[in-house]
């Protein structure tokens, strides 16, 4: 019997996601793993590709996931149907809520603080539950986009890491979707008819990296090879595991 357009979508994006955890080597025997499940398409992509992971005998993992809520911010979340995808995949799925005094004056934009304290309220969750991983959604587009708005906004050829080792606490932050192109992720979201967050975040607009990821988009059409370019000058410059 032929292969669905999923199944084969799937096994791509399944084949680049076990690349990236042995290219970089993101697990260990009796590593516990924290999703961050925000409820977008790529945590839950990750979700369902480290839910299938967790299957394989060896290295043996346990994987969990916390969705963060922000109490003081009008962002909606469904998190009855976060729970149901958690549970359909066999994952443990925990609700936590943070907020922060957005009514102090601060030189940070409001996004900035809002995004702080989530990842604040994650990495104390994985401490505080015994995780010695986080992993993220990030993909090679959202690695891309970064270190081109570092290089062109902060004068720096940095960008977010496949891996990093925290200095302050013993957790370490893994984004096995590193090799995955966003646009795989959305097709495959759309197949698999993944339920769109709604997104009510007052301070939402567009930013720099909205306008970073339209600019690369028109790279590409003149050079597809850009990525890799891109991708290979972060390796070539020990960009990618900290």
């Amino acid at each position: 019997m032929p292969k669905t357009p999923e199944q084969i979508l799937y096994h791509t994006l399944y084949k680049r996601f076990q690349k990236a955890l042995t290219d970089f080597s993101m697990l260990s025997d009796g590593d516990r793993i924290l999703i961050g499940l925000s409820g977008g398409k790529d945590s839950l992509c990750l979700l369902e590709m480290l839910a299938q992971r967790q299957l394989i005998y060896k290295p043996r993992i346990e994987v969990e996931a916390v969705h963060v809520r922000m109490a003081n911010v009008s962002y909606e979340s469904d998190t009855s149907y976060l729970e149901s995808f958690a549970k359909e995949h066999g994952v443990k799925l925990h609700i936590v809520q943070t907020a922060f005094d957005d009514t102090t004056p601060s030189d940070k934009p409001v996004c900035f603080l809002c995004s702080w304290h989530r990842r604040k309220a994650l990495f104390r969750f994985a401490q505080e539950n015994g995780f010695n991983k986080i992993a993220l959604g990030h993909h090679q587009d959202d690695i891309i986009h970064t270190a081109m708005l570092n290089t062109f906004f902060q004068g720096s050829f940095s960008t977010m890491p496949a891996v990093k080792q925290m200095d302050k606490m013993p957790v370490t932050i893994i984004r096995p979707l590193c090799l995955e192109h966003e646009r795989d992720i959305a097709q495959y979201a759309q197949l698999r008819q993944y339920v769109k967050q709604k997104k009510a975040c007052p301070h939402e607009r567009n930013t720099n990296r909205t306008q970073m990821r339209r600019i690369f988009e028109e790279i590409e059409k003149t050079n597809p090879e850009a990525r890799y370019s891109v991708w290979h000058a972060l390796q070539k410059g020990g960009k990618l595991v900290e």
